[in-house]
């Protein structure tokens, strides 16, 4: 994952992290209006209030750790990193803090100094349930998946039916070669989440490796609800379009990558694929204008891969 794609890690970041930066501060500390302001969204104004604060008060931890969540939500991550440096001149941070450095990190795709900081947590709090999972996905993205499972089984542990954490545990099996293991946590997912489920995450991973496997129509079956369920995620209608191609049933193929380019539209990889598919069905012209597409965007070094955005459907903890 490169740093962009990091990036949009950061919705699923703040829904874990939720706003918890913790000191002790009282309404009457001046401090207040710009967490206040933070808590309302308005970033750009909180920012501005606690760097007025710190230029007469640059001793007081609090406000420059405060100052770098404001950063973190601004998606500054090396500034954000620069006010926890400074504040812990006066302050040993505390785990909510490490918490924040550690998802800077993961938005500048630094999954090592990521995983050394979400230690940091765990070792204050070592029952937080949100630190294990993002432990997990971190050290995913450092390819340790060995590691990665063994600390989505801790957050299962602590916060039993977490279906994200099912769901991963699932996807680090599957790299692990455990297929059946997979597709069993996989379908676990699936269930926790009831007749009205939300996160179309089990159902993608469950109908791509599926699909890989050549069970087509179980395959299609559970694409099918996971772009029910996130019409919007172009990664769910590239899989279904690639099982329907794989099923020979072009046209419904043609539908979905279609719709997967229209939501992605700076995806390379999917204006290929799309190619290829219309050049099978003879439409050269078409398949001849998605081929420069490709190019011109391969010339531009965008990303070849296909988006697979995802909201967290578990909320956020209330502001303490």
């Amino acid at each position: 994952m490169n740093a962009p794609a990091a990036a949009a890690a950061l919705p699923f970041l703040l829904a874990l992290l939720g706003f918890t930066q913790q000191s002790a501060l009282s309404q009457a500390d001046p401090l207040a209006a710009a967490r206040a302001l933070l808590a309302s969204g308005q970033l750009v104004q909180s920012e501005a209030s606690l760097r007025t604060y710190i230029s007469t008060n640059p001793s007081s931890p609090d406000a420059h750790f405060l100052l770098g969540y404001v950063l973190f939500r601004e998606q500054k991550a090396k500034e954000s990193l620069a006010e926890f440096t400074a504040g812990a001149k006066y302050r040993h941070p505390r785990a909510e803090e490490f918490m924040t450095v550690a998802s800077d990190y993961v938005l500048l795709a630094d999954y090592v100094d990521a995983d050394k900081w979400f230690n940091e947590v765990i070792a204050e709090t070592p029952n937080d349930a949100n630190a294990w999972y993002l432990l997990g996905r971190t050290r995913y993205n450092e390819n340790l998946f060995e590691k990665a499972a063994t600390a989505f089984e801790r957050t299962l542990e602590l916060h039993p039916h977490y279906v994200e954490a099912e769901n991963n545990l699932g996807l680090c099996l599957k790299e692990l070669d455990k297929s059946t293991e997979a597709k069993a946590a996989f379908l676990t997912a699936i269930e926790w989440q009831g007749h009205t489920p939300l996160d179309a995450q089990p159902f993608l991973n469950l109908g791509s490796l599926l699909a890989d496997e050549g069970d087509l129509e179980k395959a299609i079956s559970y694409l099918a609800q996971a772009a029910a369920i996130a019409p919007n995620n172009p990664k769910t209608h590239e899989e279904l379009g690639t099982a329907y191609q794989a099923q020979k049933d072009l046209s419904k193929a043609q539908v979905e990558l279609e719709r997967a380019v229209s939501l992605s539209p700076d995806s390379s990889g999917l204006h290929f694929k799309l190619g290829t598919l219309y050049r099978k069905q003879g439409a050269m012209d078409s398949a001849r204008h998605e081929f420069e597409i490709c190019a011109r965007l391969n010339g531009t070094h965008s990303s070849s891969a296909t988006p697979n955005p995802y909201l967290p459907v578990v909320p956020p903890p209330k502001p303490r």
